[in-house]
Formats: C-alpha cells, structure tokens, sequence
C-alpha cells in the first residue's frame, strides 16, 4: 500500500477520532440538561427567571427550527428523525473525504446536536426547549444544547468552506 494511502487512512481516523466524542459530548449534555429542566419545570411554575434577559421556560417544538412545520401530526416526529439521521450519516461520509480538523469539530456539533434533538423528537414527539433570552417583552425563540451546537457547528462549516480555497492553493 502506498505511503499516501496510509496516510490518508490517518487522516480520516484523525478525524473520526475528533468528530465522534464530540458528537457523545454534545448529545449526552443535550440529553441530561433537557433532564434537569424536565425534573424543574414539569409542574408549575414552568418559567424561572435566572436574570433580567434570561428565563428557563418548558417548551416542546415539534415543528423544525424557529418554530416552522409547528403542528401535531404522527409521522412528523419520524419523518423529521429519518431527515437528521440522514444528515448526520452524510455529514460522515463528507467527512471521510474531507478529513480537516475543523470540518471534524463541525460534523461532531451538528451530529450530536441533531442525535440529541432526534431522542426528543422519538420520545416526546417535538423537542424540549427551554433556554429564553429576551429584551424586555421582547422573547428569542427557546432553544436548547443540541440547537446551539448545531449553530456552533454549521458555523464552522461555513468558515471551513470560506479557508477551502485558502488551503488548497498552498498545496
């Protein structure tokens, strides 16, 4: 075997190797804060004010981000699912061809993230929101870990995209 292709191997298991605690880091964080919010708020009151611009509230969306799709209908959850793990096993096999450290810290945001909203979307059939800034009456929509390391991570993506050029004119 060529000294390229081994190398290349490494590469992609560097990457994996990166890319994979990642993900667990994200999706069990996702998992156990969604947790203590549940055990907190589950009966009333169900919004706790932390500061003047920062509440816990209870919310499930079971529409997609912001809110959109919002509606009760029983294959929404699965079909929603069936679209992250999708996304999830296509970010991986992106992946396998691209393996830069920085494309591997994205794909472990956005996978743990979407793992960590797809348990929701399976067990309660939307995902549990429950992070609320506002300015005055003014409210973000609630999010929640897996939605903010899906933010964090598709913001890497695009940095990766934008040095893309960058790294392969030095080569």
């Amino acid at each position: 075997m060529s000294g390229d292709g081994i190398e290349a191997r490494r590469s992609v298991g560097a990457a994996l190797r990166l890319a994979l605690p990642i993900l667990a880091i994200v999706a069990i964080a996702d998992q156990a804060s969604k947790w203590a919010v549940l055990e907190a708020l589950a009966q009333a009151p169900r919004m706790i004010e932390v500061t003047g611009f920062f509440n816990l509230v209870l919310t499930l969306n079971t529409g997609v981000s912001f809110g959109l799709f919002d509606g009760e209908t029983a294959w929404k959850p699965w079909l929603l699912s069936a679209v992250a793990v999708a996304i999830v096993a296509a970010l991986f096999v992106w992946l396998k061809r691209q393996p830069e450290p920085l494309l591997a810290i994205a794909v472990g945001l956005v996978a743990g993230g979407a793992i960590g909203n797809t348990v929701d979307r399976l067990r309660f059939g939307g995902v549990v929101d429950f992070l609320d800034f506002h300015l005055g009456d003014w409210h973000w929509y609630a999010f929640n870990i897996a939605d903010s390391a899906v933010v964090v991570g598709v913001g890497l993506l695009l940095l990766d995209g934008l040095f893309q050029g960058h790294r392969s004119s030095k080569t």
